[in-house]
């Protein structure tokens, strides 16, 4: 009996040793696991706290980069001679291989692949959209600047800023969009009287220098081309000019603008015809012009006679004599700034004053 009482106490000590030692055993995988948290949440709150340090350190680029949404095939309309410049200027890259390898260009020519472009003529002939369609071609994005986005009220920072953009297009591999570059690009200034005479000088010799190792794509556009300083003017490899619109390009605009869903009080063909030859002279944005008033004042007119709107070509006729008549009296030579104005404007273009 006493035997048997031994066996069972024994049974039972061992099970209980087993239990303990079960349950010892889950409690140290329990506090292995929120060790093992504990841990993988402290180094997410220091990376955590890491990017937001980062942040502050790091101001925001003042660059912005975009992604076109145009393309040359589909969406610029541009006369015969300003496309085939165009064009040359992409052949470069199109057949790059064959002209630096195959041909051994490269042996001589070290920025094989800087492009650098100007885009001059009047006002509204393309030049904005064909930069945005040119990267857009390319599958490239685009960097838009102007001087605002480059300028500082801080001495040496204008040059910096251009340093910052420069670097942040060859990171990206983005195309360079300088628009209304005769800021930029005008002459030096030989006799430097003032701070601001100074700055103006070292951002145009950054700029220089930029461009001389540039090995990306840049492109200029002006209205004023005569403004470009001649260091500038030999350092662009293509000079493209932007044409007013011939009567072909003008005939593709204006059936691009006039879109099918508009009601014509003539057939579409013939009111296309006569809207490119009564426009002998528009830009591409003056054609568009002509659209915007030409809408609502078919509907006015319908509306004021209970009938059903449709656009007349006595309707273009009138509003095309409209912009006419503002370009002669809207816009005239007789400047209206003050001596001190010009005198500013000129300092900034690098004209003699």
């Amino acid at each position: 009996m006493k035997n048997k009482l031994k066996q069972i106490f024994s049974l039972n000590n061992e099970i209980s040793t087993s239990q303990i030692n079960s349950e010892a055993l889950e409690l140290e995988k329990a506090r292995e696991r929120l060790q093992k948290f504990q841990k993988e949440r402290d180094n997410d709150l220091k990376i955590h706290e890491t990017n937001e340090e980062d942040l502050e350190k790091k101001p925001a680029s003042p660059f912005q980069i975009s992604s076109p949404t145009v393309n040359l095939d589909n969406d610029v309309i541009l006369s015969k001679t300003t496309r085939i410049q165009l064009d040359e200027g992409l052949a470069k890259l199109k057949f790059h291989k064959t002209i630096y390898e195959d041909w051994n260009f490269g042996s001589v020519d070290k920025q094989a692949r800087s492009v650098i472009l100007n885009f001059y003529g009047a006002p509204g002939t393309g030049k904005t959209l064909t930069a945005e369609a040119f990267a857009g071609s390319l599958g490239k994005s685009i960097i838009k600047l102007g001087i605002a986005e480059l300028e500082s009220k801080f001495m040496g920072e204008t040059s910096k800023n251009i340093q910052a953009v420069f670097k942040l297009a060859s990171e990206e591999d983005a195309v360079l969009f300088f628009d209304e570059a005769d800021t930029l690009l005008g002459k030096r200034l030989s006799s430097v009287t003032q701070g601001i005479d100074n700055e103006v000088n070292a951002m145009r010799s950054t700029l220089l220098i930029e461009l001389e190792r540039f090995n990306g794509i840049a492109i200029f556009a002006t209205n004023f081309a005569k403004n470009y300083d001649e260091a500038f003017r030999s350092r662009i490899s293509h000079h493209i000019h932007f044409d007013l619109p011939d009567l072909e390009a003008r005939t593709h605009l204006w059936a691009k603008m006039l879109v099918h869903q508009i009601p014509l009080a003539e057939s579409r063909e013939k009111f296309i015809d006569s809207a490119a030859e009564l426009s002998d002279g528009f830009s591409g944005r003056e054609i568009r012009t002509c659209m915007r008033l030409i809408l609502p004042k078919a509907l006015l007119e319908a509306e004021k006679n209970h009938e059903e709107p449709k656009v007349k070509l006595e309707q273009l006729q009138e509003v095309i004599d409209r912009i006419k008549q503002a370009k002669v009296e809207v816009a005239n030579s007789e400047s209206k700034l003050s001596t001190k104005e010009i005198s500013t404007a000129k300092t900034l273009l690098g004209v003699n004053k």
